[in-house]
């Protein structure tokens, strides 16, 4: 069993201090609009993946009017007890522990405490750009592979050294060809490698959102998932020589694997112009379920659940399949936030588990 079963949280959003203890398996957290019920799953994340879920600086987390932060839990992985700390000093010096170890890169960290976070802004994931696509599936292969992350990474810093070199050389009307080149080497190496693992991957994965759909929704819908890449039908050494003139004109590498994407299409239409409400919060669940079932798969545990407000814009049905899931069937540990104590209440009565209730 893995499980979160403390946090302690000092200056941390809207806490000074407060303390948290999980005993079951299934945590209810209430109150209204504005009490800390997303600031305290967004704590077990920053414990997960060093970060907040929510892309924001690190200072941005800290509670107003005070200097830095410090959250610590207690995990249960194998048996045994884990202590994770992490520290953003009065200096936005972030350092983060394992059991009082300290990392020198947090990149270690991904992975060895896996979770999956569900929340209303995790919309976009359907509705916006293709980076929310990219995004979702490097951080779940990232959790997945650690290798991915650190190609993950040197491509990404390539990728900034290659603009710097355009902006460079455009506004000196000059470059130095044997420097591009060695620029788009290393690109190259790093894209295709990732590139290969997406399409190794994407093409197991987006089976799984289809049938977690099914499942959630309860109707067969006729989705179509797709994962695109400029790389799919062009080697990248041609796209990145014969768009050249393009790349020093705007100052910035125009193809790559940072441009792949997943199309949703339903009855041969874009998705997101057509869809429900119920359509698109269930397509954001069946994503975020078939991740859950992946890293389950990989890791040999199930991974932390973390749901935030998700009782929105779910008809009752849709609903309990969905508590029904990840409550009973997926052996999960699961927080669940909500503005309505006795709907939350109702919910975990009818699927008759044990649970916590936080009322904040």
């Amino acid at each position: 069993m893995f499980a979160c079963r403390q946090i302690a949280l000092t200056h941390f959003r809207n806490y000074s201090f407060e303390q948290f203890g999980f005993k079951q398996n299934i945590i209810g957290i209430c109150g209204k609009n504005g009490s800390g019920k997303t600031n305290l799953l967004d704590a077990v994340y920053y414990l997960c993946f060093t970060r907040s879920c929510f892309n924001r600086p690190d200072n941005q987390s800290v509670k107003d009017g005070l200097e830095g932060f410090r959250i610590e839990g207690k995990f249960i992985k194998d048996e045994n007890e884990n202590k994770l700390v992490c520290v953003l000093r009065e200096n936005n010096r972030k350092e983060f522990s394992v059991d009082d170890e300290t990392y020198q890169r947090f990149s270690e960290h991904i992975g060895k405490f896996p979770c999956v976070m569900i929340a209303p802004d995790d919309i976009a994931l359907i509705t916006e750009g293709s980076e929310e696509r990219r995004k979702f599936i490097d951080t779940l292969l990232s959790q997945l592979q650690h290798d991915y992350l650190e190609q993950l990474i040197a491509y990404n810093k390539i990728l900034q050294q290659r603009k710097s070199f355009l902006k460079f050389a455009a506004e000196r009307n000059s470059y130095d060809e044997s420097l591009l080149e060695i620029l788009n080497k290393q690109l190259l190496e790093k894209g295709s490698f990732i590139y290969d693992r997406r399409q190794k991957f994407l093409l197991e994965f987006l089976p799984q959102v289809l049938a977690q759909y099914i499942f959630i929704a309860d109707s067969d819908d006729k989705l179509e998932l797709v994962y695109e890449s400029q790389l799919n039908n062009n080697s990248f050494e041609e796209l990145l020589l014969q768009n050249l003139q393009r790349d020093l004109y705007l100052q910035r590498t125009g193809n790559g694997i940072h441009k792949d994407d997943i199309t949703i299409e339903l009855n041969q239409s874009a998705f997101k112009n057509i869809a429900s409400q119920g359509q698109r919060k269930s397509l954001l669940f069946a994503f975020k379920l078939a991740a859950f079932e992946t890293l389950k798969e990989n890791k040999g545990f199930s991974p932390i659940l973390l749901l935030d407000d998700v009782f929105e814009k779910l008809d009752e049905q849709r609903m309990q399949n969905l508590l029904e899931y990840v409550c009973v069937q997926s052996g999960a540990q699961v927080f669940i936030t909500d503005t309505h104590k006795e709907r939350l209440v109702n919910a975990f009565v009818r699927i008759g588990k044990n649970y916590d209730l936080i009322e904040l």
